[in-house]
């Protein structure tokens, strides 16, 4: 079976190809510069660039990879949740392209879909645990199949991701801050700043990022004023220790903070023996570390996808269709694109 699917729920256009579970090819425009003026993403700019692109990536797809639109069995789509309008132009592209066809559509959980991609490099068995860490969700699921995660905690207010953005912005750094406060980190000391580990005096599996992010602003204006660096910081190099130091301890505090309630899970759920970190804070190099220690402590194992693979991109979207579209699910062409901030339904059909 050969499944295209197509991503469009935030800043990123993507389609991509999956036959049998290998990915063929993949395609993506991306808005990161345009949106980096604006210092984050700028929603009505976003829906117009993806139809903008939409089109002729489909087009180069088709002619990079070989096949023929007549090829195509099923057709994947991220219906949510994510930006509404860019959302609308991926599902509206798929759904007339699902009609034209006469073949089936599938509107594929864009959080599930991050989760189910470690698949295409690693065997994935259920059931697992999931930690996915984003810009907009930090949750943790038991996966019991790739058509059913269950959601044991996810974030009050602030996901792990944005609050890695935004207090970059407070630092002056480059958009999107986090990676490059991952790779300041790896250079500074984080025992010398007591940022908190945000809620965890409680027993749930849930997460809360705001008081992190406003002790770190207020450490910032208070310790860091006036800067000594350039702004926009782009470089590593260009950064005093100081700077490094504060990255360093913000960093420690999200990653304890998801460790915490990470460990919390697995002892709630000792069948599980496997963990799978997504999402684009998958990235960080000490939640690797951290996580990889864990699981080995346990003697379960942890899967991590490629970073090209932790970011939003449509290979995701397309192994997700695969694995559920050829246990016979699908959708009409009447369904309704979920934006953030509502749950995506349990609606497939399947038959």
């Amino acid at each position: 079976m050969l499944c295209l699917g197509v991503e469009s729920s935030c800043d990123e256009t993507a389609l991509a190809l999956v036959e049998d579970g290998r990915l063929l090819h993949s395609v993506l425009a991306t808005q990161a510069d345009m949106h980096a003026l604006f210092g984050g993403v700028v929603p009505e700019l976003a829906s117009r660039e993806h139809y903008r692109y939409i089109g002729s990536l489909f087009d180069a797809l088709m002619r990079r990879s070989g096949k023929r639109p007549s090829d195509i069995d099923l057709v994947a789509v991220a219906r949510g949740p994510g930006l509404l309008g860019s959302l609308l132009v991926g599902v509206a592209f798929a759904k007339g392209l699902a009609l034209g066809l006469g073949v089936r559509l599938l509107g594929v959980n864009h959080l599930h879909a991050h989760l189910l991609a470690v698949g295409l490099e690693h065997p994935l068995d259920f059931p697992a645990l999931g930690l996915l860490v984003s810009g907009g969700h930090t949750h943790l699921y038991r996966m019991e199949a790739p058509w059913k995660c269950v959601t044991l905690g996810r974030t009050l207010d602030d996901a792990a991701g944005e609050a890695f953005d935004k207090v970059g912005k407070v630092l002056g750094l480059a958009y999107p801050g986090g990676r490059l406060m991952d790779a300041l980190a790896r250079e500074g000391k984080a025992d010398g700043i007591a940022f908190p580990r945000p809620y965890l005096d409680n027993d749930n599996l849930d997460f809360s990022f705001s008081g992190l992010k406003t002790a770190a602003s207020s450490y910032i204006q208070q310790a860091l004023q006036p800067a000594t660096w350039p702004r926009p910081l782009c470089s590593v190099d260009d950064a005093p220790q100081a700077l490094k130091d504060c990255c360093a301890a913000f960093n420690a505090a999200v990653v304890d903070t998801l460790c915490v309630k990470t460990q919390r899970a697995l002892d709630r759920n000792p069948q599980l023996s496997t963990v799978v970190l997504a999402g684009g804070v998958a990235c960080n190099s000490l939640l690797r570390q951290r996580i990889a220690d864990m699981m080995e402590s346990r003697g379960g194992r942890a899967l991590f996808p490629s970073p090209h693979l932790c970011t939003d991109n449509a290979a995701m979207i397309a192994y997700a269709g695969w694995l559920i579209g050829k246990e016979g699910y699908f959708h009409t062409l009447q369904m309704e694109t979920i934006p953030r901030g509502r749950t995506v339904p349990d609606d497939m059909l399947c038959g």
